[in-house]
């Protein structure tokens, strides 16, 4: 065990620092140390820990662990913005459609009623054929 104590300034108490090298971690146990995150910007990336302190380990296993979680949350936000893309192009369409479709319920309509027009049209001339052709004297082939 290394034991060190300093002083700081003469106002401040001092400080002691204690640390074992029989008590390090393997090195195999620490991940790999050159690991990098290309997601990350240079400032955030791990540091490799100071493998002689279990702290400084641990600080980098969990900065290393946050920066794969990281890496997820932002797959996943790149593949939910990806189906939010996709279905604002559904939407668009589909709001295309829609329109479409009332269009031609306004013209079947405007259509159905000229027919019903026409048909009655037709109705009243046939009906006013065969009444001239009842009362009145025609020729050769005029009824």
């Amino acid at each position: 065990m290394i034991t060190s104590t300093r002083r700081v300034s003469p106002d401040k108490s001092e400080v002691r620092i204690a640390f074992s090298l029989d008590n390090t971690p393997d090195v195999k146990d620490v991940e790999d140390l050159s690991q990098t995150f290309p997601d990350l910007e240079q400032r955030l990336q791990p540091v490799p820990p100071c493998v002689a302190l279990r702290e400084s380990v641990q600080v980098y296993r969990e900065h290393c662990k946050m920066a794969r979680e990281f890496h997820q949350v932002k797959h996943e936000i790149a593949v939910l913005e990806d189906r939010r893309r996709k279905l604002l192009a559904e939407l668009v369409e589909d709001e295309k459609v829609a329109v479409e479709i009332a269009r031609l319920e306004e013209e079947f309509r405007l259509l159905t009623e000229e027919n019903h027009t026409l048909a009655s049209a037709h109705s009243e001339r046939a009906q006013q054929l065969e009444t001239l052709c009842r009362t009145g004297p025609t020729g050769p082939g005029d009824c």
